[in-house]
């Protein structure tokens, strides 16, 4: 969501509960999350750096590091887990996207909410779905969402959980504190809301982003986040002046902006019924409250689902493209991804009667802040400790820093900030920020490095760069030594090439349980299973019993050709067809049959060249239903 979506942030987009909050609180005009999903909620959950949690990069691939690993580590604590130390129940609904998506296939829940100190979890485990059919998690468990057309929409389906989760929980009796994280996917993509909100916002936005992107930096300044000598970054390049469009498109366009609306106009309609529960409650006074978004405004290109017209049902799958996040960012240019202030910069507002100064209700905190920040808070007005150790293992030392001296109007004197997302770099520091873009599948270039100074040049407009030379160069150093220290790999690599480089990088010695294996044509389910007995070596091994197939899906590229190797033994002498085959199936490319006895034996061959690029798999089919075989070590090399 941008930084100006919602109205108390300069926003056309009703959002009275949240405008509410923040007349009652305070609103922040410098605070950050990560750039992207998964590394802000990475921080957001353990208080240090995506990187110290493990997610340097997404949940989609291990990147070869532990910084980069694509989950949570054993190196972190969440909130829950350190709160739960201090007497409090915890409560989640919505996104958890800190789970790697090849164990969550898996079935590997690990690293799930439930795992990772919440008492009770609603929501999904992944980091999208449709907001009408999902496929949602209540614990572990998984279940299927009734479908469009039977009254479920997830967004509304958060806000019921939460209200579930918090009536319960007090009308029991139950005196233990309460610690909630609700994770709206909305707005994330695919535009999916319901009718009725859509309506509400079907003629507004014929104005056009330009307009649009005029409008919210008057309103900011009216607001008073931005004073008046404030200017608007420049339309994005990409971007077509709004009056260069054939009406065609523009009532398109429009639409699609209409139907993001809903989507946050839903979030606060949830987000009002959690604050009315909290008031029947009795709880609202006594209960700190925070809101913030992932991510800056959202430029991917998303398309895809059966219908290709924009109406916000299921069976689309859009987005609202780079043209509306450029208004989502007013004032600032760039998005998520980047660590330009459109890709960093989020509304947070704060609230908490019996905590905060009344005096300072509706004010604003100008002193940046982080979402590391947030545990921190936490664990400071709650009395809880963070740990040195939790459950036998070291935990990184906190990096984040309690923002309860703001409640009372002081300050909490915030050292630097840090950033790298994809060799996307940043440095706040004081009123001072260094900032690199780095585009895909180019390198990190030191040339590339920008100085802005905050105070005088909030939008990123005056890169001073080449006038203030010597604190570029200390202000570079010093992101250098931290960069250093977290271990900041420099990959610039798109989203498909770094997936399809994982693809190749094989569970051969089933590590992670099956985790990317996936399995067809076999009637029980018992026919595989993780044998952990050390039958053949390593910890685990695969156990097939019955007929069946397991494959590997991978992408390779024309002309590669492929060493495939594994270990295996079997109860009795029994044959194994080893295929090697685009994943359509259409025509195989090489097979092999293989003939396995009591003795482990180790097996190797190599394909032919592949003659067209695209998705393959390494195929294993058992054909006899009586014998029991063991699997192995199964590695997959290129042959250079």
């Amino acid at each position: 969501m941008g930084f100006s979506d919602i109205a108390s942030y300069g926003g056309e987009v009703e959002t009275p509960n949240l405008d509410a909050l923040a007349a009652g609180g305070l609103r922040y005009t410098q605070f950050y999350n990560n750039a992207r999903c998964c590394p802000t909620r990475a921080s957001l959950m353990t208080g240090i750096y995506p990187h110290q949690a493990g997610m340097g990069w997404m949940t989609t691939a291990d990147m070869g590091t532990p910084e980069y690993q694509g989950e949570l580590n054993n190196k972190s604590v969440t909130i829950a887990e350190v709160l739960k130390t201090a007497g409090y129940n915890t409560y989640m609904s919505g996104k958890w996207h800190l789970s790697r998506v090849r164990n969550i296939k898996a079935g590997i829940k690990d690293n799930w909410p439930s795992q990772r100190g919440f008492d009770r979890f609603f929501g999904i485990v992944d980091g999208a779905s449709s907001y009408f059919t999902p496929n949602v998690f209540s614990d572990n468990k998984k279940y299927k969402a009734p479908g469009a057309g039977k009254d479920f929409y997830f967004t509304h389906a958060v806000s019921d959980s939460t209200v579930m989760f918090m009536d319960k929980h007090f009308s029991s009796g139950n005196e233990n504190p309460v610690f909630m994280y609700v994770a709206y996917t909305a707005p994330h993509w695919p535009l999916h809301a319901l009718e009725k909100d859509i309506e509400k916002y079907e003629d507004i936005y014929n104005m056009g982003w330009d307009r649009l992107r005029e409008q919210r930096l008057e309103k900011q300044k009216e607001l008073g986040i931005f004073d008046a000598s404030v200017e608007l970054s420049a339309r994005d390049p990409k971007i077509p002046g709004w009056e260069e469009l054939p009406e065609e498109e523009q009532e398109e366009f429009a639409r699609r902006m209409a139907i993001y609306a809903a989507q946050i106009d839903a979030m606060d309609q949830g987000i009002g019924r959690i604050v009315s529960k909290l008031k029947e409650l009795g709880q609202f006074d006594n209960t700190l409250l925070m809101f913030l978004s992932d991510n800056g405004a959202c430029a991917e290109y998303i398309s895809g689902g059966p219908g290709k017209e924009v109406t916000g049902k299921a069976n689309t799958w859009e987005s609202y493209r780079i043209h509306w996040a450029n208004g989502g960012s007013t004032p600032y240019k760039e998005y998520k991804h980047r660590t330009h202030e459109g890709g960093i910069a989020t509304p947070f507002i704060v609230h908490w009667p019996g905590g905060i100064d009344k005096k300072l209700n509706g004010k604003y905190v100008r002193e940046p802040g982080h979402i590391m920040d947030i545990m921190a808070t936490a664990i400071d007005v709650s009395g809880a400790k963070y740990p040195e150790k939790y459950r036998g293992h070291d935990i990184v030392p906190l990096e984040g820093k309690s923002l309860s001296p703001h409640f009372s109007g002081r300050k909490t004197n915030r050292g630097p900030i840090f950033w790298e997302h994809e060799s996307n770099i940043g440095m706040r520091d004081g009123h001072w920020k260094l900032v690199a873009k780095t585009e895909e599948n180019t390198e990190f270039d030191p040339d590339n490095l920008e100085l802005y100074n905050m105070e005088n040049d909030p939008v990123e407009l005056h890169n001073l760069a080449e006038k203030v030379p010597g604190r570029l160069k200390e202000m570079f150093k010093k992101w250098q030594e931290w960069a250093d220290k977290v271990n900041v790999v420099y990959d610039t690599r798109d989203y498909g090439q770094r997936t399809r480089a994982y693809s190749r990088v094989i569970n051969g010695e089933f590590e992670n349980e099956f985790a990317g294996w996936q399995f067809r044509g076999y009637s029980n389910e018992d026919v595989f299973q993780i044998d952990s007995s050390g039958v053949i070596s390593g910890k685990n091994s695969a156990g097939i019993n019955g007929k069946g197939t397991m494959f590997w899906p991978f992408f390779a590229k024309e002309g590669e050709k492929f060493n495939i190797s594994c270990k295996a033994k079997a109860d009795t002498k029994t044959a194994v067809k080893i295929r090697f085959e685009p994943v359509s199936g259409k025509t195989g490319y090489y097979s092999e049959m293989i003939t396995v006895d009591k003795d482990i034996r180790t097996f190797s061959f190599n394909t032919p060249d592949l003659p067209v690029s695209g998705r393959c798999r390494l195929v294993f089919e058992f054909q006899d239903a009586q014998n029991k075989i063991w699997i192995d070590h199964v590695q997959l090399a290129l042959v250079e």
